[in-house]
């Protein structure tokens, strides 16, 4: 059974405390300060210039040693000089080789260090300890209400987050079983009356580390002190960029042409691509700026009366749905699982159970007798048919009539009733992505209506004497 609560070394510290931090440990400043931005103190912290700047003149904003960065080798490098955290990292076997791994349990490790439930002295600190005391806990979905997500049902976020919660019970249940013959884990992290460690302390160090982790180039997922206090504007609203330097230091540095005032917020960006539900999935917030949801990932199921269901959901490689997206003028699609979906035993599929060397039976996926290694490559195996225009109108078909369900749920969630009990940011962002996807899915209907009529018809015109780009939807 799961307890509820909070790691009570989870201690914060003030944001006015966090330059000395910084400057402590080896981090420069030129000319930026970390802070509240005047007039918007209810935002957080952020990077702000301390006097007018200017890309090419002088220093780096902010120059991060490498030994602060929080990445997948820097937890290596700490656990040879801290027995405690390699033992735990072995335990782990391959989650803990990885980047996501590693941080989360090196996460809960800090706090676990300076928690003052715990009497004994445990592990080796770092500055990194004291580090996490002055991230704010994150609104993340994944914190929200049972009422709070009521109000994303239609929209992707929806089963984002139960796939999301869901697998981070699994990796919380496998970070206990892995940990669970460790003395000192037994003892404060697990034990049935005052063990320490909860799914919510889980749920806190994945959203750290999701609302945090840059792609840093040369170093991959990580977090890094200070960069990551900036917040994220897109397209030329973004301010700087982050790199390495050739020390291997992380450093931040204005875009070409950009000129900073006193007192501006200096932004990143996490990602211009991203759609809004990725946005407040990972961050908590939607662009003011954002006039699309950019795109979408729609589920799809197979069919209860497809003989192959069973065995195509075996065999399938590819994610069950497809990606819907914003190209400007139009909408696009993108599917591997569509091409599974739609074909059957008559069109040349075939699914059978071949014995491997080991004597042992596994199934696979055939297209006219020949093996099919990944479903991925079906796609392209279709194109080759003569009957390939008629593959593409049952796809089609099958993603229009999806979108339509999709939006008639949305539009029984415009005027949801809010409760006393759901937040203001979780209904304002709730009702932005309804607005967002339900509009990119009304565009898409129309595209994939012009689609099927394109593939029924062919020719320039068609059996009504209208040309299917022109005709009036």
């Amino acid at each position: 059974m799961i307890r509820r609560g909070r790691l009570q070394g989870w201690l914060r510290r003030p944001i006015s405390e966090f330059r000395p931090w910084a400057e402590f440990n080896g981090v420069s400043f030129n000319g930026i300060k970390i802070g509240p931005l005047p007039g918007f103190e209810d935002r957080g912290s952020t990077i702000i210039a301390e006097r007018e700047l200017a890309a090419g003149k002088g220093p780096s904003l902010v120059v991060v040693p490498t030994d602060l960065i929080l990445s997948l080798e820097g937890v290596n490098v700490s656990a040879k000089a801290d027995q405690q955290l390699k033992e735990l990292l072995d335990s782990l076997g391959q989650f803990g080789r990885t980047a996501r791994g590693a941080i989360l349990v090196f996460l809960l490790f800090q706090a676990s260090i300076s928690c003052p439930d715990i009497a004994e002295s445990m592990g080796v600190p770092c500055p990194l300890t004291e580090y996490i005391k002055f991230l704010p806990e994150e609104l993340l979905p994944t914190f929200w209400t049972e009422d709070e997500h009521e109000l994303l049902l239609g929209t992707t976020l929806k089963s984002a987050i139960n796939a999301k919660l869901n697998s981070l019970l699994r990796e919380f249940e496998e970070v206990r079983t892995a940990t669970a013959d460790i003395e000192w884990c037994r003892k404060y992290w697990w034990d049935e009356d005052d063990g320490l460690i909860t799914f919510d302390d889980w749920m806190q160090v994945d959203a750290m580390y999701r609302s945090r982790a840059l792609e840093f180039p040369g170093i991959g997922d990580c977090m890094v002190p200070c960069v990551d206090m900036a917040n994220h504007s897109s397209g030329d609203a973004t301010a700087a960029l982050y790199e390495k330097d050739e020390d291997g230091n992380g450093v931040l540095i204005l875009r070409d042409g950009k000129t900073i005032k006193k007192d501006e917020e200096i932004t990143i960006t996490y990602g211009d691509e991203k759609g809004a539900c990725e946005m407040i999935f990972s961050y908590g917030f939607i662009e003011d700026s954002m006039d699309s949801a950019r795109v979408m990932f729609i589920d799809l199921t197979i069919p209860d009366d497809d003989p192959l269901r069973a065995a195509k959901l075996v065999v399938s490689t590819a994610a069950p749905g497809f990606r819907l997206f914003d190209k400007g003028d139009r909408t696009g699609w993108e599917s591997d699982f569509i091409w599974l979906v739609c074909i059957n035993e008559e069109d040349g599929l075939g699914i059978n159970f071949l014995q491997t060397i080991d004597g042992k039976l596994e199934m696979k996926s055939l297209w006219k007798g020949e093996e099919l290694a990944d479903t991925a490559d079906l796609r392209g195996l279709l194109q080759k048919e003569a009957l390939w225009d008629v593959y593409q109108l049952r796809a089609v078909a099958i993603l229009q009539g999806r979108v339509e369900t999709q939006i008639q749920t949305l539009y029984e969630m415009v005027d949801p009733e809010r409760g006393d009990a759901i937040r203001d940011m979780p209904w304002k962002l709730a009702g932005r992505l309804r607005e967002l996807e339900l509009a990119l899915l009304e565009r898409a209907y129309g595209d994939l209506e012009d689609q099927v009529r394109h593939l029924r018809y062919p020719n320039p015109r068609d059996t009504c004497g209208c040309h299917p780009q022109t005709r009036q939807r």
